[in-house]
Parts: C-alpha cells; sequence; structure tokens
C-alpha cells in the first residue's frame, strides 16, 4: 500500500506526519511498520511518527504520536508542535490555533505569526527533587518531573563533554523508573533564565537534537530549585533555543506552562508499506 507522508522538523527533533482523520491507515501502523518507516538507513528516516486522528472525547483532532520503535508513548512536546503546525497547513490557512487529544491529555496549539509555534502543554505532575544522589556514573544528584512523558534531568558544568549515551542509558533503564522507564536530560545553567540541554530519549535509545518535554521538565526542574522566573530558554542539541514560560504555583508546583520554537516542513512524498 502506497501512504502519502509529510517530513516536519522541530528543532532537530524530525517527525513522519500521516493523516488518518478516515482511520484508513490504522490497519498498517503496526509497531513493525512504524520501525520501517522511522529507520533511517531503509525508511524514511526520524525520531517518530505522528498520526493525526478524529478526536475520541475533546479536541478537534486527535495526536497518536509513536516513537521510532514502533511503540507509543503518552506525549511528545516537539511533535505536539509539528502537530499543530501540520494541521493548520492541512487547512489551507484557515486555522492557526487548535486544541487536541493525546493520551497524556488535551493541548492547545498556536501557530505564531512569526511561524513559531506554541503549545500549553498539560500540567506537570510528580516532581521529585533528588530521587537519585550523585554516584559513579552520574556525578550529580538526580531530579525527576512528568511533562506528559517521564523525565529524568541531571545538572552539570558541561553537558557537551559527557558519555550521553553511557549516562542516558543508565538513567533510562535504572530500578528507581521501572517498570516505564524515564527519558534523561542533561542541562547546563548558563544564567538565571538561559539552559543547554542534551536529551537521551526512550524509545529512539539515544540523543536527540532536541526534546520538547525534556526541555520542559529541565527549565521547571531549574526554576523548582533555583526560583528562577518565567520565561526560560533553553538551547538544543540541534542548535534552536526554545522558550518555556509557566506560572509558578507554591514550591513545587506549575501551571499554564508554554512551549515556543519553531516547526517546520522539511519535505513530502509517497512511500509503499507492507498492508497487514
Amino acid at each position: 500500500m502506497t501512504i502519502p507522508f509529510y517530513k516536519m522538523s522541530g528543532a532537530g527533533n524530525d517527525f513522519i506526519m500521516v493523516d488518518n482523520r478516515d482511520l484508513a491507515l490504522s490497519h498498517i501502523l503496526t509497531r513493525e511498520n512504524i520501525a520501517r518507516l522511522c529507520n533511517r538507513r531503509f525508511g524514511i528516516g526520524a525520531d517518530g511518527l505522528i498520526a493525526i486522528e478524529p478526536p475520541q472525547n475533546k479536541g478537534n483532532v486527535r495526536m497518536r504520536y509513536y516513537n521510532a520503535d514502533g511503540g507509543e508513548a503518552e506525549m511528545c512536546g516537539n511533535g505536539a508542535r509539528c502537530f499543530t503546525a501540520f494541521v493548520c497547513h492541512l487547512s489551507g490557512g484557515k486555522t492557526t490555533t487548535l486544541c487536541f487529544e493525546t493520551k497524556a491529555g488535551v493541548v492547545q496549539g498556536q501557530v505564531n505569526r512569526d511561524g513559531s509555534v506554541t503549545i500549553r502543554l498539560t500540567e506537570p505532575n510528580n516532581l521529585k527533587l533528588n530521587i537519585m544522589q550523585a554516584g559513579s556514573i552520574i556525578p550529580a544528584p538526580v531530579h525527576f518531573l512528568n511533562t506528559g512523558v517521564p523525565h529524568a534531568v541531571v545538572f552539570l558544568p558541561d553537558v557537551e563533554k559527557i558519555d550521553l549515551n553511557k549516562m542516558g542509558a543508565y538513567l533510562r533503564y535504572h530500578h528507581t523508573f521501572a517498570p516505564a522507564g524515564t527519558n534523561a536530560d542533561f542541562a547546563t545553567v548558563l544564567s538565571e533564565h538561559h539552559l543547554r540541554l542534551r536529551t537521551y530519549e526512550r524509545g529512539v535509545e539515544g540523543e536527540t537534537l532536541a526534546c520538547g518535554t525534556g526541555i520542559t521538565a529541565s527549565a521547571l526542574l531549574h526554576a523548582a530549585l533555583t526560583g528562577a522566573t518565567s520565561p526560560i530558554r533553553v538551547e538544543c542539541a540541534g542548535g534552536d533555543t526554545l522558550t518555556v514560560a509557566y506560572t509558578r504555583v507554591g514550591e513545587s508546583s506549575f501551571s499554564d506552562v508554554t512551549l515556543t520554537g519553531p516547526a517546520t516542513l522539511v519535505f513530502r512524498g509517497e512511500i509503499s508499506v507492507p498492508s497487514t
């Protein structure tokens, strides 16, 4: 079966986008097929695949997000920004705002006049400071926050000098975060309102050039630890800088959390996929 697709990039975090509003593609969006499409040598290549589907409860549409290994995840921040841009593109410019369902909850998106995309995320939860102490592999305390998906965050003097795959995999599979595992983020504080970040993503099993929920988790944990005020800018490995804004609620909670950054259409095409 030949299917049309779009390739999009959110600050270097890249995705295959497919329109499944009529559910005609559901039977071929198997774990095996998605992993094949995301393979950078034998497929299109991407950090994940995103499908537009009809809403089930609330929202204009539903976002289904699959990691590069074909497993479905609750949410993806940069994916949600690309999803917003994609759906608005399909509307022919008639829509610039969107309310859509994810497995993590309802997300609001907006395409801004400068072409950037802002999403308002679901409320972060389960904030835990110092969930792990420094050790031989991770030389600083580990903190945790769920921003739609789980993130373990470590603040280090220079993230450019670390063995990210070793440290990331260690946290990704650590028993503290079992059975689901976690994404692992490593941040350097450049100033009160400016971070640099590298991320090891669960499901990709390696470093990605950006991670929206990881950027958000790192910024919010930085605020929780230091009292930094909104907004916070975060440089990601792909070279772009995204902005996290929020309202502080007490010592350990946040609301009105938004993430703003680029979402770019790279190319479109068609590809043959085995039908099951």
